[in-house]
């Protein structure tokens, strides 16, 4: 796929697709003769996975630690030491966007409590028409 199909299936932007590819998250798979860039399904996998860690806070060196996790153990060559180890990365992973959803189901809870008061608010002050 060419970029522009990419950033389609993804809803990201082309310069955020160029901009993964410049540090190193999800570089295309190939290049036309003209130079295109030219993605795989995987890559495209690879960018949805980014833009889910994204709203979470995550680092780009984080995203390259989990991108870097999951290849390791996709490539199946790992002794079972080493797979424990990748297994349990995972589970760092699972923990830290757990803490990073409550804290923001903390903050939608506050804000939707906020709305509510100036509602309250606004409701004080309104004046019936007539």
């Amino acid at each position: 796929m060419q970029i522009g199909e990419v950033a389609e299936r993804t809803g990201l932007s082309l310069r955020t697709i160029r901009y993964y590819g410049e540090v190193g998250l999800v570089e295309p798979s190939a290049r036309s003769k003209g130079g295109f860039r030219l993605y795989t399904t995987s890559d495209v996998e690879r960018l949805l996975l980014i833009k889910r860690m994204k709203p979470l806070e995550f680092s780009l060196e984080e995203m390259r630690d989990l991108l870097a996790t999951l290849d390791e153990l996709a490539a199946g060559d790992v002794d079972e030491s080493r797979h424990a180890e990748l297994l349990a990365r995972l589970d760092v992973f699972a923990q830290a966007t757990e803490e990073r959803c409550r804290v923001l189901r903390e903050r939608i809870a506050m804000a939707e409590e906020f709305g509510g008061r100036l509602q309250a608010q606004r409701a004080k002050y309104e004046h019936p028409s007539g």
